[in-house]
């Protein structure tokens, strides 16, 4: 007698269905695992661990022969996810449980040698693909860590043991694991805010539509002059991260095994410019997510853009423009979700003060060419807005003037929901693609006309016209306008140090 059970696989952040088919029989006290078992042997050790738990319960394999098929064969399977699975497939194909198992529901658990049920890699990623795959129930493994969450017509089921699950088949009501408890929102606490902000009005009022927008940004001026506060301030300003953001943030930090301070906070990542392109990128033997999805629905900010190496940046294209990654390996091909807010800086020359009003620059014209052409045309091509910065002098400034991140960031709220609103889902002007935004926003003869002469002036790729008709449509949100004006325009062009 055969016996089916559904599990779930992932491969990144993306899952499939997994019918995991157990056949017993009289024979050599064995069992064999095919259906592509990952190279990294977790799959592979089920067996012993399955053995292990089933007869600690009482359900020894003695003169059992198992033959477990983890179907579809063609997709290779990783880590232990299926262990949960296998242990219920052997006790109904073997003949030690009658009850039903439905096939509308899925397992995904790790057991010990004693039966008991532990968090696998991957949980939130695995519930979110249960959903798309129509389950009507998935039981999983009880973690504290993890917060509470609800998804219409998906019914979670907490556990703690093995036997637990064979209760819960039997009809038993189980216990909820999970305690209720009101929702509450985080407040929006950062360590920085614009108010600490001194000067730079042009710089802040383009964040504020870079925020908008969902707009990259690119930084230059000497030190000191407020690249990295501007930046590390940003995040201050962006609307708190909806219900679906958090899990997708929840389930990429899971995979990458890396900690998060707040669910609902944008998040921030801020690598070293000594980092390896894999650890940005993502990558290794096992795919797992790089800081380019650690940042998904939040801020990528690269300080010193010019000291990474070409390689890095250069990879960069991809995320840039697909706002997703793909790390293909030979024995399989992940694609992780990044859709973030590239903020980079980087000095004007290698000393970092050319056009210094206060320091004389030592580099010569060549070791600025150098310099500068470390960043290739293509990323610059992918960059929204550009803006040079100079120090501030304090001297007659009204330190009681500044706007705060709270005022900023409701006025983003706004201007957001104006293209939630005109596009009907989630998506900002960066993002939609150009058919719905010219669709719901042409422009005007004259305004086609003024990009036109424009791009055989200054010689502009399609891309850069592109990007400015998106950051002239951001504009005109931010100024409550139904088209894009003229005037959204012509600050485009500014924002991308476009002549007139």
């Amino acid at each position: 007698m055969s016996a089916k059970v559904v599990s779930v696989g992932l491969k990144g952040l993306e899952g499939y269905r997994i019918e995991v088919e157990v056949q017993v029989k009289e024979g050599f006290e064995s069992i064999v695992i095919v259906g592509l078992p990952d190279a990294d042997a977790s799959v592979k050790e089920s067996k012993e661990r399955v053995s292990a738990a089933l007869h600690t319960l009482g359900f020894p394999l003695v003169e059992k022969k198992v033959i477990i098929n983890l179907s579809p064969a063609e997709q290779r399977k990783n880590g232990p996810l299926f262990d949960l699975a296998i242990a219920l497939g052997i006790l109904k194909s073997g003949g030690f449980i009658q009850d039903e198992i439905p096939m509308d529901a899925g397992f995904i658990c790790a057991l010990s040698l004693d039966g008991t049920i532990h968090p696998v890699e991957g949980m939130i990623a695995a519930i979110l693909a249960a959903k798309k795959l129509n389950l009507k129930r998935l039981v999983l493994p009880f973690d504290p860590t993890i917060p509470r969450i609800e998804i219409d017509h998906l019914e979670l089921v907490y556990v703690e043991t093995l036997q637990d699950v064979m209760n819960l088949l039997a009809g038993q009501q189980m216990l909820p694991l999970l305690q209720d408890v009101d929702v509450v929102e985080e407040p929006k606490i950062t360590d920085r805010d614009f108010s600490q902000v001194i000067g730079h009005e042009f710089a802040k009022r383009s964040l504020e539509i870079a925020a908008s927008g969902g707009h990259y940004v690119l930084m230059d001026g000497p030190p000191g002059c407020g690249k990295s506060l501007l930046a590390e301030t940003f995040p201050s300003i962006l609307p708190s991260l909806s219900e679906e953001a958090q899990l997708e943030k929840i389930s990429l930090y899971q995979l990458a095994g890396a900690p998060f301070s707040s669910l609902t906070l944008p998040p921030y990542r801020h690598p070293h410019h000594s980092a390896s392109a894999v650890s940005i990128i993502g990558g290794g033997t096992n795919p797992k997510p790089g800081e380019v999805s650690l940042a998904h629905r939040g801020v990528l900010f690269l300080d010193e853009l010019g000291e990474f190496s070409k390689k890095t940046l250069d990879m960069l294209r991809q995320p840039l423009e697909s706002e997703k990654v793909t790390i293909s390996r030979i024995h399989s091909t992940v694609t992780y979700p990044a859709k973030f807010i590239f903020i980079a800086a980087m000095n004007p020359c290698p000393c970092g003060y050319l056009g210094s009003d206060s320091h004389y620059c030592t580099c010569s014209e060549k070791q600025i060419k150098s310099y500068k052409n470390r960043v290739s045309g293509p990323i610059l091509d992918r960059i929204d807005i550009l803006l040079s910065l100079k120090a501030v002098n304090l001297k007659g400034h009204d330190f009681n003037r500044n706007e705060s991140s709270e005022t900023v960031r409701k006025r983003v709220m706004a201007a957001r929901e104006r293209q939630y609103e005109r596009y009907g889902k989630e998506i900002c002007n960066s993002s939609v693609p150009y058919e719905h935004l010219i669709g719901n926003s042409p422009l005007t003869s004259s305004q086609q006309s003024r990009l036109q002469d424009l791009s055989i002036k200054f010689g502009l790729s399609n891309r850069f016209q592109i990007k400015l008709i998106r950051l002239a449509r951001t504009i005109s949100d931010m100024r409550s306008q139904r088209f894009i004006s003229d005037e959204a325009i012509e600050e485009a062009l500014t924002l991308r140090k476009i002549g007139k």
